[in-house]
């Protein structure tokens, strides 16, 4: 399968605190793991406006992700204009350049967050949180 791995499920591997139910697909060597560099964006800003969530530091978050084999995946034009064409079930934009980005390339966004499985059946959403 190829996932794309939204934010915060990052942030959970990256602390190894990952849900129970989420902890499958990271480990199983046939599922091809992607990011996104709004994921990087995301962690950036938001550690810059100190959320405590977000401590992370974003250099080595992403050194993090690439050294694991995640691949990224960078926002085209293509996925900012898919963006339009969502329906505002969410407001995050973050969330809402993953959903395009999932949905333009033929992958699965692997997310906690519930609210999103209204855009898509590419949306996988894991139950349990750490």
């Amino acid at each position: 399968m190829r996932l794309l791995i939204d934010t915060q499920l990052l942030l959970w591997a990256a602390n190894d605190t990952l849900p129970k139910d989420a902890v499958h697909y990271f480990a199983d060597i046939n599922n091809k793991l992607f990011f996104s560099s709004a994921s990087i964006l995301e962690v950036v800003i938001k550690r810059g406006l100190n959320r405590p969530d977000f401590i992370i530091n974003p250099n080595d978050f992403y050194c993090g992700l690439v050294n694991n084999e995640y691949n990224e995946l960078t926002i085209t034009s293509h996925h900012a204009l898919l963006v339009s064409h969502l329906p505002p079930h969410h407001k995050d934009p973050f969330d809402r350049i993953l959903i395009a980005q999932a949905m333009a390339e033929n992958l699965t966004l692997l997310t906690s967050d519930k609210i999103l499985s209204g855009y898509s059946q590419a949306v996988l959403v894991t139950h349990n949180v750490p």
